[in-house]
């Protein structure tokens, strides 16, 4: 339903209004205790129109581009002689001499052997270096590329691209590096309009500490043009489908959870966790917070190893779970606050989240690596995973809702805490492996 029937599902669209339809009456159909469609506004952003095209000085003709506009970006129409600034670091901004006015073609990748700087920093340095635009270098090969952000939601001030951004293939940037005094064309036409979506929450209330909440979402949009079977129908599929099992069990065995658990489909991951934000600063930006929230996106990649933690102090805990388990899972602590999904508006204010230890650390599947682009189909879906997925977070969040408040060594930490690592965080690149 997801990917064939309802395809690529970017947040404000109606084809996500399908899909919130589609998920509210799933979840309706499992006999939780509540299902609620929590509606909100938000800033968009589409694009209309991403032309390109080179011409060398001494020939004729010239030769298109394929592009992508960043996300985010602006509309603009510009020609200028484009400058090869490597992989955009300061020391190659230096030795490219001026930028004043040209597009810098740039690689998205990191410069092998140094410390490094996330994109978005190193666009900001060309940008600040006086180019007008960047044409970014995407890494794959055959053609492809994917939409990309140029921004960082560890800093409220950093939501926009520094400069206006496209996407190249890796095949294109090679040409446009064999044709000296290579001038190109641009014409990109974007909008930003203001837009309604919605999460989907679902309940299923403990018998025990019902007033104390566990939280399994994912998110449900996907960005343009693709169907988004890995990223992220997914992680959507597991928050269903554990939602059913542990709601079956109720039915069954009379077996309820001791403390509740809250089922989230999150929109806009894709634009900013926009839903997830809408999510935490709902229901837990007072003094109620959850214990655990756990946030599944891209599981299709790989099979679980184990729970990554964004706060150390309940790594015990969550061991001990795992180990009762069986299944020879591990439980990490990240050594930055990740964000890049919907785990961080907990963690930027001192919640307890956690993501799963998949594909982003090691071991991903060869034929996984489908991300942003169309090629991204239900055939990606890794059916017997996420099954164990499922399985596996069902046990899961029903050991740690019987565990007894007086086991649960702290309730996150404090937000102005957590607001100082967000901060001292910012530039740097989140440690993943």
């Amino acid at each position: 339903m997801l990917c064939d029937t309802i395809g690529p599902r970017w947040s404000g669209t109606d084809a996500e209004s399908q899909t919130i339809e589609h998920i509210e009456k799933t979840l309706q159909g499992y006999g939780l205790d509540r299902v609620d469609v929590e509606e909100f506004e938000f800033t968009s952003w589409t694009w209309s129109k991403a032309e390109a095209r080179c011409s060398v000085e001494g020939r004729e003709g010239g030769f298109s581009l394929d592009i992508l506009p960043f996300i985010r970006c602006p509309s603009f129409h510009m020609e200028a002689p484009v400058v090869d600034v490597g992989f955009g670091s300061q020391r190659e901004i230096d030795a490219a001499g001026s930028l004043n006015g040209v597009v810098a073609l740039v690689a998205l990748a990191h410069e092998p052997f140094t410390t490094p700087l996330p994109p978005a920093y190193r666009l900001r340095q060309i940008a600040a270096a006086g180019a007008a635009a960047a044409i970014v270098v995407d890494p794959k090969s055959g053609g492809r590329h994917e939409y990309h952000s140029a921004q960082d939601a560890r800093d409220p001030n950093f939501t926009e691209p520094p400069l206006p951004c496209v996407a190249a293939t890796r095949e294109d940037a090679a040409r446009i590096r064999r044709s000296p005094s290579c001038r190109v064309h641009l014409d990109v036409r974007t909008e930003a309009p203001v837009v309604k979506s919605a999460n989907v929450h679902a309940v299923l209330e403990g018998d025990r500490w019902p007033a104390e909440d566990l939280v399994l979402g994912g998110h449900h949009d996907t960005v343009f043009g693709t169907p988004g079977g890995n990223d992220n129908s997914s992680g959507t599929i597991a928050v269903l489908e554990t939602a059913r099992v542990l709601s079956q069990l109720r039915a069954s065995c009379g077996q309820r959870p001791g403390r509740s658990i809250h089922f989230v489909t999150y929109a806009a991951e894709e634009q900013g966790f926009h839903g997830a934000r809408q999510f935490v600063d709902r229901h837990y930006a007072g003094d109620h917070r959850p214990r655990l929230a756990f946030n599944l996106d891209e599981l299709s990649a790989g099979a679980m190893k184990g729970i990554v933690l964004g706060f150390p102090h309940l790594r015990s805990l969550v061991q001990e779970q795992l180990d009762s388990m069986g299944d020879g899972l591990a439980c990490h602590v990240m050594a930055q606050l990740d964000n890049s999904s919907d785990h961080f508006p907990y963690l930027r204010i001192g919640i307890d989240a956690a993501h799963l230890w998949r594909w982003r650390f090691r071991a991903r599947h060869a034929d996984a690596d489908y991300h942003h682009e169309p090629p991204d189909t239900a055939d990606k879906l890794n059916v017997r995973e996420l099954k164990e997925y499922a399985a596996q977070m069902s046990r899961l969040l029903l050991r740690l809702s019987r565990v007894t408040p007086d086991a649960w060594p702290q309730l996150g930490i404090p937000a102005d805490e957590a607001k100082a690592r967000v901060q001292a965080e910012q530039g740097t690149v989140v440690r993943v492996s």
